[in-house]
Parts: C-alpha cells; sequence; structure tokens
C-alpha cells in the first residue's frame, strides 16, 4: 500500500504517494488518512514529515482537517480551487475577451458531445429555465438563469473535465456573463435577440442537432463578442 522513503525532501515524496493512492483508487472522497504516527510508521519518516505534508496537502485544498475526527480526503474540491485560478487571474490582468476565447474553445465542444448525449431529463431543464429567462424581468435573476442554462448544457456533455472546470471557474463566469448581459441589454431589442439565441440552442439540443447546436452556440459566443468588444 504505501512504499517506504529514504531520500531528500521527504514530505514532497509523502505528498507524491498520496495522490498517487488516490490516482489508483486506493483512495477516494471523503476517505479517512491513516494518523500522523501510522503514516510515519508505514513511510518510515519523521512525523515531522508527515505533517509537513498534511498541512501542504490542506493548504492546496485535496485534504481537510476535522476537529477531533483527522483527515480526510475532500469530497468538494471546487471551492479549493477556484480562489487560486481566480486570484492567478486578477494578478495576470485577466481580461473578459481572455474568458470569451475561453468560453468559446469549451462551450464550442461542450455543446456538440451535449447534442449526442442530451437526456430526456437535460431537455427538460433546458426548457424550465428558457421559460424563466423569456418571463423574468429581474436581471439579477437573469444572469443566474443564463449561467444555470450554459451550465445544463455543459453537464449535458457528461465529460466529468469540461464539468468540473466550468464549476471551478464558476465565480468567473457569473461576473463575465453579468458584465456581457449590461452591455448588450443597454439596447432593449438585445433581449429578445438573447432569448431567441438561448430558444435555438434548446431547439438543436431538443433535436439532438449536432450541427445545429454547434451553429447555434457559436452565433450567441459572436453576438456577445461584438458587444464586448466595443
Amino acid at each position: 500500500m504505501f512504499t517506504p522513503i529514504k531520500n531528500i525532501k521527504v514530505y514532497e515524496q509523502v505528498i507524491e504517494q498520496i495522490k498517487k493512492m488516490i490516482l489508483d483508487g486506493i483512495l477516494k472522497k471523503g476517505d479517512k488518512l491513516p494518523t500522523e504516527r501510522e503514516l510515519a510508521e508505514y513511510l518510515q519518516v519523521s512525523r515531522a514529515s508527515v505533517r509537513e505534508a498534511l498541512r501542504a496537502l490542506d493548504i492546496i485544498g485535496l485534504i481537510e482537517s476535522r476537529q477531533g475526527a483527522g483527515n480526510y480526503i475532500k469530497e468538494n474540491f471546487e471551492s479549493s480551487l477556484f480562489e487560486p485560478m481566480s486570484i492567478m487571474f486578477m494578478l495576470e490582468k485577466g481580461t473578459p475577451i481572455e474568458i470569451l476565447e475561453f468560453r468559446k474553445v469549451l462551450e464550442s465542444e461542450a455543446v456538440v458531445l451535449a447534442a449526442k448525449r442530451i437526456t430526456d431529463e437535460n431537455i427538460k431543464t433546458l426548457e424550465e429555465l428558457l421559460y424563466e429567462l423569456k418571463m423574468c424581468n429581474d436581471e439579477k435573476k437573469s444572469v443566474i438563469l443564463d449561467k444555470r442554462f450554459h451550465f445544463t448544457i455543459a453537464k449535458a456533455s457528461k465529460n466529468l473535465l469540461i464539468i468540473n472546470i466550468l464549476e471551478v471557474i464558476s465565480q468567473l463566469l457569473d461576473e463575465f456573463i453579468k458584465d456581457s448581459r449590461e452591455k448588450i441589454l443597454e439596447f432593449e431589442d438585445n433581449r429578445a435577440k438573447l432569448n431567441m439565441q438561448h430558444e435555438m440552442l434548446y431547439i438543436a439540443m431538443k433535436n439532438r442537432d449536432v450541427e445545429a447546436s454547434r451553429k447555434a452556440m457559436a452565433e450567441h459566443l459572436k453576438f456577445i463578442e461584438d458587444y464586448i468588444c466595443k
């Protein structure tokens, strides 16, 4: 299960072994780790090295320490992954254009997979969200509905990486959608255009039409680009 360690930078090798056990499926979400003493005995290293490794894993969000209960593999990683990504994006002076480019790369392919794999339940959810978007007069709620509509399509792709990446950058997307909708809706006629674009996406998804889905998503993202680039 564990392999004794005899080398420099011991705590890094402790980390690598725990990560490998996760990748190999030996450790799973929610599993409790052995105690510091047990890990030190298994790995034949000092408890100080184990403690340092566990502290690092806690900081990066892979494990969590529960008071009086020990250390566990985290069950939810989105919140721990978002903060470093958002800080990095801000420090690097990321722009709305970069978020749009990311969406074009990811969602243009996600919608193709979704058209092939979408379930009746996903289609029903899209229909309900589309109806709410058309009826909604509260722009704050519309932003939430807009994001949920796109996330439902991503979920329909059944690709865990696509779904998890979008969850991780959820707050960045919230701000992007909010800001882009503000610019677009400076022109009142554009509300109907946005609703029509979402309806075309829904129809393409409902028909499980790959090319129509790809085209509808491309036209929607191009429409957004025209306004955020002004």
